[in-house]
């Protein structure tokens, strides 16, 4: 081969090369990260019917297929909180009308083929392409065929599909394939190597997180807890409302924060607060704070119930739960 056409072929082998290189990711909300949103569930990387993150930690859910950004709460749903491009690319496809309610064992077969939501997927070119789940009916303000650059707002977030709290589903795909952002060439290990991954903004994690949230109508205790068996649903107007979180992994000097509102609470519907800080904790633990019904028993209606879990001034986990009140 001349020096000319070697030289040719060589800068068209890089060119592809380069071409074929995944999109690097910008942080797809409008949030300060670790103060008013947090990422609750990474993609599986257990082949398995088990399920661990990339850290070999269990902030994963079985077969779960992108990373969870997590709204503090649902007043921030309502504020409005945008979704933003991860990266700069072509819309090619959008969802919108699907109501923003949490799903129930009655609606999910209503939303088979629609786990997503109302949702946008940007093409990013040489198969790649990014995927943003349970936004707000009626907010997207793109459509088929428009480009996005990095940042551009494509709607907000809501709760739309498979769901029960306000967040952000990110998938980034490759040839139709999920790809772990933080992970991308899916090494197995506990330790992917230091900026193997494809962000340009800082997402620190922590093995520490919560398991869950609930109600309870008594005080429960670890067994009860594990085994869901405390978590209650409904409450007669005279019993007391407890809420605990279930929390792995904490460290020393961790604080858990647990506040419910509802119906005869103060200005903004509070009925308690409390802030533990968590000493001695241990692999796993619980902790829970209530009220016992006040004089002539708890309003009827809904009450909610969060959970979060700090580190200093970081918000490493949030949880909510629900309760109805009934006559």
């Amino acid at each position: 081969m001349r020096p000319a056409a070697a030289a040719l072929a060589l800068a068209l082998c890089a060119a592809t090369a380069a071409a074929a290189e995944p999109p690097r990711l910008g942080l797809p909300l409008d949030c300060e990260y670790g103060s008013s949103c947090v990422i609750e569930d990474y993609v599986d990387a257990d082949p398995g019917p088990g399920q661990r993150d990339y850290a070999c930690g269990l902030k994963s859910r079985d077969d779960h297929r992108g990373v969870d950004f997590m709204l503090l709460d649902f007043a921030a749903m309502e504020r409005g909180v945008a979704v933003l491009a991860a990266a700069p690319g072509v819309v090619a496809a959008t969802r919108d009308g699907m109501a923003d309610t949490p799903v129930t064992d009655q609606t999910r077969a209503e939303i088979r083929g629609r786990e997503c939501g109302n949702a946008v997927r940007v093409d990013h070119g040489d198969g790649w392409q990014t995927l943003y789940c349970h936004m707000k009916r009626g907010s997207l303000v793109v459509r088929q065929g428009d480009r996005v650059a990095r940042g551009d707002r494509l709607g907000t977030v809501g709760l739309s599909g498979l769901t029960n709290a306000p967040h952000l589903h990110l998938g980034l795909l490759h040839e139709g394939r999920i790809v772990d952002p933080f992970n991308p060439e899916g090494h197995a290990t506990c330790d992917p190597a230091p900026g193997a991954a494809l962000w340009d903004t800082a997402l620190p994690y922590t093995l520490t997180g919560l398991f869950t949230a609930g109600f309870a109508t008594a005080m429960p205790d670890l067994a009860s807890v594990q085994s869901g068996r405390a978590r209650a649903t409904t409450a007669r107007p005279d019993a007391p409302l407890i809420l605990y979180g279930h929390v792995f992994h904490a460290e020393p000097g961790d604080r858990l924060t647990l506040m419910a509102q509802g119906p005869g609470g103060g200005p903004d519907g509070e009925i308690f607060r409390r802030s533990l800080t968590l000493d001695a904790p241990k692999a796993q633990l619980f902790r829970a704070f209530g009220r016992k019904a006040p004089e002539g028993g708890w309003p009827a209606g809904d009450y909610r119930g969060y959970v979060r879990l700090w580190r200093g001034k970081t918000l490493v986990a949030t949880r909510h739960a629900d309760i109805t009140v009934a006559r």
